[in-house]
């Protein structure tokens, strides 16, 4: 199937469930569930129009858009830089270990009260909760994608003459990027859950903001103008991070369609090196003995 024929079915399919809801709540069908209550396609189409030509709804967007990208870049530093400590350092995984694995479980809205008295202002609070909410996966992929790396490729680097540093960023980083990006899929997706979640308790503009009070007086097109803002804007988001994550592990044998596209190294079953490591190989494969020892004396 081309790619055309791909987005064709996927339009479809999303055409498909949008007449279905317009079938099912223009004629108020009551089943065993009650869409009779539901606003129709054209309620929500109609309200949404209106949203988008007032101010307060990009206010609201950018409220919400900042909130997030700041909380899950914070999240993404912190938990791919932990994540790699707990994974190579023994000392750093007793002293850290014990606490992130209490607090893990805890979920991120959970602690909108902390938020409240540790922060003075209501904006750094539901930073501090996105920020939560991504940290984990973030940490968690990470610590299991650096522990999974072969050691070979350590051993490569540290016998050419490499020492901790080339090794984190030949060998490490690069290795552990699929894992990584991984873990920052996941997070985004959390980040939206939970920064909706803080903004409907104790945020003052946003989409959760604006959609909870969209409910409270019972403007029901209005919850699904921001229940369908969420979803385009964590759809987007994710694609962003998946985008991304493509493109810096272009180095990575896929498969395009089936077996038959399959790179070579992925059929020989042997492990592909990561772009840094096998540019260092091949560098020193070019070189006589003399000039590859002089030039690991150097770097």
């Amino acid at each position: 199937m081309n790619r055309f024929a791909r987005y064709a079915l996927r339009i479809a399919s999303l055409a498909v469930a949008l007449g279905l809801w317009q079938l099912l709540t223009s004629q108020d069908i009551d089943l065993w569930l009650r869409f009779s209550q539901f606003p129709t396609v054209t309620d929500v189409a109609h309200t949404f129009a209106d949203r988008l030509a007032g101010p307060d709804y990009w206010t609201d967007l950018t409220d919400s858009l900042t909130r997030i990208l700041t909380g899950f870049l914070l999240a993404a530093v912190l938990g791919v830089a932990t994540g790699v400590l707990v994974a190579r350092s023994r000392l750093a995984e007793d002293l850290l270990g014990p606490v992130l694995e209490v607090v893990r479980p805890i979920p991120a809205i959970a602690l909108v009260p902390v938020a409240i008295l540790l922060f003075p202002s209501n904006e750094q609070g539901i930073v501090f909760i996105t920020c939560t909410a991504a940290f984990f996966p973030v940490l968690v992929s990470t610590r299991h994608a650096v522990r999974a790396l072969t050691p070979v490729w350590e051993e490569a680097v540290r016998t050419m003459g490499g020492g901790r540093w080339r090794v984190l960023g030949s060998v490490v980083l690069p290795g552990a990027l699929p894992g990584v990006f991984g873990g920052l899929s996941v997070g985004i997706g959390v980040s939206w859950i939970c920064v909706i979640s803080a903004e409907m308790i104790s945020g003052r503009y946003g989409v959760g903001y604006r959609t909870w009070q969209d409910y409270t007086v019972v403007d029901y097109p209005g919850v699904f103008v921001g229940m369908v803002t969420i979803g385009v804007l964590g759809w987007l988001t994710s694609t962003a991070v998946e985008l991304l994550g493509r493109r810096l592990t272009r180095w990575l044998p896929r498969t395009a369609q089936g077996p038959a596209a399959r790179p070579k190294a992925a059929r020989s079953g042997a492990a592909p090196l990561p772009a840094a490591t096998a540019g260092l190989k091949d560098s020193i494969r070019t070189r006589p003995e003399e000039a590859r020892d002089e030039h690991l004396v150097r770097d």
